[in-house]
């Protein structure tokens, strides 16, 4: 099996070094233990997706710690965040660094435990599915900005992406790339897995009910949650699905994109928006079997947005930054009280704003960025570069201001 290099290598090697414990986060199948076994090989390992290891973990840990001695690798934590504790006494009697690694698949839970226990004493790295970059073997490892200095480096190593419609709907999973599976076979294997592993031990309900609940969210990929809805087409309650939505989230399946809504934009929808992380598993779920058949179908435009949000977000993530309170979108009546206006995205980073349009199209306006001047309104912030992320062959100005791209730029 062909080992994929993972861009936030060199980001953990460095907290590694620095930090006394390091916590890798990522939705299960995304390859965090495959990276640690492969760029630690060093380090001991111990697997709580084992009853036994865990019950002993839990019971006697002490006995646990000589069995596994440091450097120690620690699968799945969060199947037995009791023993973050002992790792705190042990990380305490000593100034070495990269004493542990954890890994683990339930991100909040997880921090919760972390700053309970481990609070500055442990660094936090979220790895995502398989970013372009990866896939095509670019070594470039900033994240996605549209300002001059970014668009020059990234330039520098550009490569055509001929089959973007492959992989859209392929996924992002590692093991699809680097062995030869049955893509059905896989994701079919990934819900009964997920549900099994991640998903039983959280809700009171009938499994085939959260596979369809799956199912909505998966079909509305790209649009502003509506709990309600959801709640209607699947027969459940409206707090259910909020439960349910949180597990998601919690477990790497969706993000929640939050909207950008400064006091002077009085018009802003504050309702946020969800993504499925991988589109692949939403291809699944919504039954789109082949590439042409989603390149050609009313979702193309949803899964296109999908998959280049998840894509800016990796490039975050890989270079080890937090997005959460970098990125946003707007919708509002503000610039226009007949109609809604939109802004897929909003970079805030350094007291400017960066919006950027994703539009599956090969010949971009200037008009699809018409709602950006509303970011003028905002106090102490300045607007910068505005993006249209498409299908067009080659960077192109549509105004002084505002750039078509690739979305190999990204």
């Amino acid at each position: 099996m062909a080992y994929i290099e993972r861009a936030i290598t060199n980001v953990l090697k460095k907290r590694v070094q620095s930090s006394k414990c390091v916590l890798l986060t990522g939705a299960r199948q995304v390859g965090k233990s495959t990276v640690i076994r492969h760029e630690f090989p060093e380090y001991n390992k111990a697997s709580f997706d084992d009853r036994l290891t865990r019950l002993q973990a839990k019971e006697e840990p002490k006995l646990f710690f000589l069995n596994h001695p440091c450097p120690l690798f620690i699968d799945g934590v969060q199947k037995e965040s009791a023993v973050l504790e002992e790792i705190k006494m042990i990380v305490d009697e000593s100034e070495e660094k990269g004493r542990f690694i954890l890994s683990g698949s339930q991100k909040l839970e997880l921090m919760k435990g972390m700053s309970e226990s481990l609070a500055g004493r442990v660094s936090v790295s979220e790895l995502l599915g398989l970013s372009l970059r990866e896939i095509y073997g670019i070594k470039f490892n900033q994240h996605f900005i549209p300002t001059n200095a970014y668009i020059q480096s990234r330039e520098r190593e550009l490569k055509p992406y001929p089959d973007i419609w492959e992989i859209i709907h392929k996924g992002s999973y590692p093991e699809l790339y680097n062995v030869e599976r049955d893509w059905q076979e896989y994701y079919s294997s990934y819900v009964s897995t997920y549900l099994e592993r991640d998903v039983n031990e959280m809700i009171s309900s009938d499994g085939l009910i959260f596979t369809k609940f799956l199912t909505a969210v998966a079909a509305r990929t790209g649009e502003i949650l509506n709990y309600a809805n959801i709640a209607g087409e699947i027969g459940v309650s409206e707090p259910t699905v909020k439960n349910w939505i949180s597990i998601l989230e919690r477990t790497g399946i969706i993000y929640i994109l939050q909207p950008y809504s400064q006091s002077p934009l009085k018009r802003a929808i504050k309702t946020p928006k969800v993504y499925f992380r991988d589109t692949g598993l939403a291809c699944y779920l919504t039954r789109w079997l082949t590439a042409d058949a989603l390149k050609c179908s009313a979702v193309a435009g949803q899964m296109f947005e999908t998959f280049v949000v998840s894509e800016i977000l990796k490039s975050y993530a890989n270079e080890g930054k937090d997005y959460k309170f970098n990125i946003f979108y707007y919708r509002g009546k503000d610039k226009n009280k007949t109609t809604e206006n939109e802004i897929d995205l909003i970079i805030d980073e350094d007291g400017v704003l960066y919006p950027v349009e994703i539009k599956m199209t090969g010949n971009p306006k200037s008009s699809m960025a018409a709602t950006n001047t509303i970011l003028d309104k905002i106090p102490n912030k300045t607007r910068g570069i505005g993006v249209i992320l498409c299908l067009i062959d080659r960077k192109t100005y549509l105004r002084e201001n505002l750039l078509a791209l690739p979305i190999e730029y990204i």
